[in-house]
């Protein structure tokens, strides 16, 4: 028989998935890539796939990865999409199809499926990642397919073939809005949340932040700590890459720190609007952008800021698998040397203020930048500069007389 590898999570569209791919010859191997999403029991998830005649199930833990090699990149590069979207879904995306490569060339499967619909950017997540890490599996994309949507068109069926199957799931046939969950964000999208003119911060029930309203009344500090770029502590406390975020998620969450609205364009052209909530990369964005400008030149960040909605953009398409993404990772690691210090931030109410900033190798001298008296910048020297920047404009002016 053919065999597969299942990105699997128990919920209903995996459940039907792996029944289905049965049922069409196929040997299946689930993977449950743990990103962080909540589950009270991920060994009852291994069961339930060996119950529903999975040929092995298994848990990949690759938090700690994604955040390390994955995610604190991403800020390095202050790459957020559109300007806003801090990319906590995209950046799972090609660890899980990794995670799943790995175990398909680990017992021999030929083909890698997942429950990603045809609509979504998800699809193009999984299917660029995995083809570049193997160029010869097969993808198995069952939304895609016009068999599979018409055996289900809906959840009303899929819901009546798992009771006629006996695979136990918990699903209704409405709900208001769908969710993703990591230890990167929460996303919120589809239901009435796809009326874009009804209000992000009532529909979903949010499970990372308090609003800021219910936040306390009392700024509170976090101090995170960063050694080339990447942070290591917070609160004077060295911490490892995932409980960093986990950390900073809590903090940041009881301060009603990290939603975000949105109506994005999605890589296949359509708009969506999407809800989020990153409490603690939100935070790590802002502190590191802090440190940045106590320790890099103009022009540096400069050249970063013009390349980071690529970054951005490729990173949400899925083209993460790449010789581009390797360079940039590169460029962005030995850009990243300098940025190594401490940045103190105060949250309220949803809100980030900066609170303090040191580093060793700042490039800040109080002796220059003083607008008091004396110091070591001589102010006759900007009499020859800005002669010599106005050159052109003195030349263009006698040629190109201007109206005013």
């Amino acid at each position: 028989m053919p065999s597969c590898v299942l990105a699997y999570s128990g919920g209903l569209d995996t459940s039907v998935i792996l029944g289905w791919l049965q049922d069409q010859g196929y040997d299946c191997h689930c993977v449950y890539v743990d990103v962080g999403q909540p589950c009270e029991d991920r060994q009852a998830i291994l069961k339930k796939a060996h119950d529903c005649g999975a040929k092995s199930a298994r848990i990949v833990d690759v938090q700690e990865e994604m955040c390390r090699d994955f995610a604190f990149p991403v800020v390095q590069w202050q790459a957020k999409y559109e300007g806003i979207y801090l990319l906590g879904t995209s950046i799972a995306r090609p660890i899980i199809a990794k995670a799943c490569l790995q175990v398909a060339r680990e017992v021999g499967a030929e083909a890698f499926a997942h429950g990603a619909t045809g609509k979504g950017n998800d699809q193009c997540r999984f299917q660029l990642a995995a083809e570049a890490l193997d160029p010869t599996v097969k993808i198995i994309a069952p939304w895609r397919m016009a068999n599979f949507r018409a055996t289900f068109p809906g959840r009303t069926e899929m819901i009546a073939y798992c009771a006629e199957k006996n695979i136990p799931v918990k699903a209704s046939t409405s709900k208001p809005y769908s969710s993703d969950e990591n230890c990167l964000h929460i996303s919120y999208e589809a239901g009435e949340l796809e009326e874009v003119d009804n209000c992000g911060v009532t529909i979903p029930d949010f499970g990372m932040t308090v609003s800021p309203q219910a936040a306390p009344d009392k700024t509170e500090q976090v101090t995170i700590g960063f050694e080339a770029g990447l942070p290591v502590s917070v609160n004077g406390k060295k911490l490892s890459s995932l409980a960093i975020v986990q950390k900073l998620n809590e903090i940041a969450g009881r301060n009603g720190v990290g939603r975000i609205d949105i109506v994005e364009n999605r890589f296949v052209g359509m708009k969506s609007r999407g809800v989020y909530e990153a409490p603690g990369i939100t935070v790590l964005y802002a502190a590191h952008l802090q440190l940045e400008q106590l320790t890099l030149d103009r022009d540096l960040v400069n050249l970063r800021d013009r390349i980071a909605p690529e970054v951005a953009r490729d990173v949400y398409y899925g083209f993460w698998y790449t010789a581009k993404m390797d360079a940039l990772l590169a460029f962005i690691r030995e850009a990243q040397q300098p940025v190594t210090g401490e940045v103190t931030l105060g949250l309220y109410k949803g809100t980030i203020e900066v609170h303090g900033r040191k580093s060793p190798n700042s490039l800040y001298d109080a002796a220059i930048a003083s607008m008091e008296g004396g110091g070591s910048y001589d102010q006759t020297d900007a009499e020859g500069f800005l002669r010599l920047q106005g050159l052109p404009g003195r030349v263009q002016g006698t040629v190109r007389p201007r109206k005013y």
